[in-house]
């Protein structure tokens, strides 16, 4: 098996392929195959767990995100389009929204549409970096810490004491 590419191979790489692709593309696009592979090792007990989103569980994180995709496509005036649930098919839901994300983000003159936003005057592709890039990172943290959670040292403190008590 070959070694994994370093990041800056895979970026090359890619842009090899698709010229035209952004700086913006290509992060949104890490970010959203980090994300999809978080979702990926989420377990069918940990969907309903409570996840560091107040009041949100691990579904729920996963089910705002693919809103919030869709939500910048209504933006400029596109739709989403047909895609799995996230109560069926989790990591299915999301590749499919990132992907048609991706998509947009790669065509120049759709990555530039402008919209009226909370903001002003925006391109498609800015919001997109400045809003759903940062959305995945940031909801990638939250089911990161379902997934590796360790005992702080507090927790471990508490155990020992209440075992020896």
């Amino acid at each position: 098996m070959p070694a994994p590419l370093h990041p800056s191979a895979m970026r090359s790489e890619r842009q090899a392929r698709h010229p035209d692709m952004s700086e913006i593309s290509e992060r949104y696009a890490r970010r959203a195959s980090a994300f999809a592979e978080k979702v990926a090792a989420v377990s069918e007990d940990q969907w309903a767990a409570p996840s560091p989103c107040e009041d949100w569980t691990a579904r729920d994180v996963v089910g705002h995100v693919v809103q919030s995709q869709g939500m910048f496509l209504g933006f400029v005036g596109r739709e989403m389009g047909e895609h799995p649930s996230v109560d069926d098919d989790p990591e299915g839901a999301v590749r499919a929204v990132t992907g048609r994300i991706q998509q947009d983000l790669e065509d120049p003159e759709l990555a530039a549409q402008t919209f009226e936003g909370f903001m002003g005057t925006q391109a498609f592709e800015a919001s997109v970096d400045q809003f759903l890039a940062a959305d995945l990172l940031i909801h990638g943290w939250d089911l990161a810490c379902l997934l590796y959670t360790s005992p702080s040292p507090r927790d471990r403190t508490r155990t020992r004491m209440q075992s020896s008590a």
